[in-house]
């Protein structure tokens, strides 16, 4: 049974840096304490004229150069996402139209910041059918729009970015996807979300001056969960792989925030060392965190044939999740 390896990766940040210092002029923060509570230093902003599809579809675009794919020999586009260029059609039929992938059938996927987990988890087991050869999951965020610039808790988190990863098959046993693992639990959809502008409270003047459409979270809440639920999710993956944490190479995780990380990793018992970090440039860009971090990791060669690569993320929902790659 084939079983799906990444072919490419690719990934997209708006021109825009928008630094602590800057905030600092914006809302009543302060640089060093961002940088001491989050890791972040500074985040990307999309343009006026840059909606989540024109992310997308330029890191999709650099996954495919990366793998010397055809647009038109993709078969599925999954578009991880909760900041879609609208409430419907998908962001994904915007992306397949932009980048001429005209045979791939495309949908969203809606799991906030480990959506390209799910995705990826998804594709993988088209490929293993055999329904699918070539597989582009995309994880694009322009956080930006929804984001309450005059709450300090909330505003210095988020930027927008975009981060492509192209899946096909491989015949060759202890490589590609080695197991995945993903968690949901709805009690707790109270501690982060963006609870306006849906059926239960739909857009009104009244939801707008209330800033009702943007993001909330309850963050010491979303702090102990985090902290709790990723070393667990990422050892239970590593032993259905039959793997343990010594066997890691590399972690490739979503970027939330630096603390959460390290105490992850402490946990689990992974050198800091192994998890390539960029929030400090990128902040928090939700579920194209992930797949942009496995981009830089993979231009820099660091990536080598037979690495163990571990994967972790966590979002709104409260959704989670962790995969294990043999690269």
């Amino acid at each position: 049974m084939p079983t799906s390896k990444i072919l490419g990766t690719g990934a997209y940040a708006p021109q825009r840096v928008l630094t602590n210092a800057e905030l600092e002029k914006m809302v009543a923060t302060n640089g060093d304490w961002i940088v001491s509570r989050t890791g972040i230093r500074e985040r990307r902003i999309a343009g006026a004229e840059e909606a989540t599809s024109d992310l997308a579809a330029a890191a999709g675009q650099q996954a495919l150069d990366f793998a010397g794919v055809a647009p038109e020999d993709v078969d599925m586009i999954i578009v991880a996402t909760v900041t879609g260029d609208t409430p419907t059609p998908a962001c994904a039929a915007y992306v397949q139209a932009k980048l001429g992938a005209k045979n791939a059938c495309a949908f969203d996927v809606g799991a906030a910041c480990a959506g390209s987990l799910y995705g990826l988890t998804i594709a993988d087991q088209f490929i293993r059918s055999g329904a699918m050869k070539h597989v582009l999951v995309i994880g694009a965020e322009t956080l930006s729009r929804f984001v309450d610039w005059t709450n300090r808790e909330t505003c210095v988190l988020f930027g927008d970015a975009a981060g492509a990863i192209l899946l096909g098959a491989t015949e060759e046993p202890g490589y590609g996807l080695l197991a995945s693992t993903l968690r949901t639990d709805g009690t707790l959809t109270g501690i982060l979300g963006i609870f306006g502008g849906g059926s239960r409270r739909p857009l009104s003047p009244e939801l707008l001056d209330d800033n009702g459409n943007k993001i909330k979270m309850r963050g010491r809440e979303v702090y102990k969960f985090a902290t709790r639920i990723l070393p667990e999710v990422v050892a239970e993956t590593l032993a259905k792989a039959n793997l343990t944490a010594a066997d890691v190479t590399h972690v490739i995780t979503h970027q939330a925030n630096q603390r959460i990380l390290e105490y992850a990793l402490e946990t689990l018992g992974v050198p800091v060392e192994k998890c390539w970090i960029n929030i400090d440039r990128f902040g928090n860009t939700s579920s194209a965190s992930m797949p942009i971090t496995l981009d830089e990791a993979n231009r820099a060669g660091k990536l080598k044939k037979g690495d163990v690569i571990a994967m972790m993320a966590m979002g709104a929902g409260m959704t989670w999740g962790g995969a294990v790659w043999r690269w």
